[in-house]
């Protein structure tokens, strides 16, 4: 009985994705264009794709793709080059190639892949453990770093910040567990610090110098961190206003407009529309979500699975967190969706693929009684 239970669980949490994710994106139509469609019709589809991935990515040896990680690495990258030529500018973003009227991200599949190389390079780093000195260690950091720069300063350009953080955590919570000596992640920290420090520093005393260096990207993103810092901001102070008028129950309709209400803000629409209640009973089953995850990490046995299980973790917390976070003003605004709720096809499919992997491993974590 147990086994029937536990290998279903993720099909529970997928049903519940799917319907607070359709309920939502209706709920906020009224402030989404027309002329984009009808959202929630289309990630009906997204979903059924994703699900078809599910199918496929559970039936098949996982090992397979970890030995082919590096041609999906180089095609993604190919594929971020190509945004900056042939990329389908929106908000003015080239993040999106358009074909047959489909947009299609390549930073939400890039995180796929950094999953998967970095677990292969990991896993490699495993094999050779005992032998593992300093060297050994700074070798790996710095091929993994590598790896993950490369996609960054291509998504950079387009610019997506939000995507660029998302990389850097993956890479980082897969060398935590990698097994290297802890005092590299104080090195890291302490460089991470003194490099934020020096743009804000040049941010306040050289502005137009900072632009020089760094495009007027950055220099849009640090604008966006001090209006977060100073409250400033239609989009978040109408956000704050349609989530705290809610009450316990919420409003009939959203009450009142903030942009991307479908996508970034969904948990502005879905908070609105259901109360306090909602809000919460939403955050609790995200809660559940990954602490299933983290019991199917514990009972893997191969290391290299549970590097790529701890990955797909830590980035799908860190979405959550930050994505419901900055609906209400608690981390600056960023553009990450919320996880399986946002609408999107790609964030959609590339989340369901990275399901498949779980769901793959989950039949094996779990043993009938």
């Amino acid at each position: 009985m147990k086994r029937i239970i536990n290998k279903n669980i993720i099909n529970i949490f997928i049903c519940l994705f799917f319907i607070i994710s359709i309920l939502s994106i209706n709920k906020a139509s009224i402030y989404i264009s027309k002329s984009l469609g009808n959202l929630y019709i289309k990630q009906i589809y997204w979903y059924i794709i994703g699900i078809i991935f599910i199918l496929i990515i559970k039936k098949i040896n996982i090992i397979k793709l970890y030995n082919y990680s590096i041609i999906i690495y180089i095609i993604n990258t190919i594929l971020l080059f190509g945004l900056l030529i042939f990329g389908q500018e929106i908000n003015n973003t080239k993040a999106w190639f358009k074909i047959l009227n489909i947009n299609i991200q390549p930073s939400e599949f890039m995180k796929i892949s950094l999953i998967l190389i970095n677990s292969y390079i990991i896993n490699k780093f495993y094999k050779n453990k005992n032998k593992i000195k300093t060297k050994k260690e700074l070798l790996l950091i710095t091929e993994l770093l590598i790896i993950t720069i490369i996609p960054s300063i291509l998504t950079f350009l387009e610019p997506d910040t939000g995507a660029i953080i998302g990389y850097f955590v993956i890479t980082l919570s897969m060398l935590y567990i990698s097994g290297i000596n802890k005092r590299w992640f104080i090195i890291i920290t302490i460089i991470i610090v003194f490099t934020f420090c020096s743009i804000l520093i040049l941010y306040y005393s050289n502005k137009e110098l900072l632009i020089n260096i760094f495009g007027t990207s950055l220099f849009y993103r640090i604008e966006r961190i001090i209006n977060w810092k100073n409250k400033i901001g239609m989009q978040l102070n109408n956000s704050l206003i349609a989530i705290g008028s809610s009450n316990l129950t919420g409003h009939n309709q959203v009450p009142i407009y903030y942009p991307e209400a479908g996508t970034d803000f969904i948990f502005t629409s879905f908070t609105s529309s259901y109360g306090l209640i909602g809000g919460i009973s939403l955050i609790i089953v995200f809660f559940m979500f990954d602490l299933y995850i983290l019991k199917i990490i514990k009972s893997t046995k191969r290391k290299q699975d549970i590097c790529t299980l701890f990955g797909i973790l830590v980035l799908f917390s860190y979405q959550e967190i930050q994505n419901i976070s900055m609906t209400l003003g608690l981390l600056p605004i960023t553009g990450i969706t919320l996880p399986f709720i946002s609408y999107g096809g790609s964030s959609i499919i590339a989340n369901l693929i990275l399901l498949g992997i779980i769901k793959n491993k989950e039949k094996k974590a779990f043993k009938p009684l």
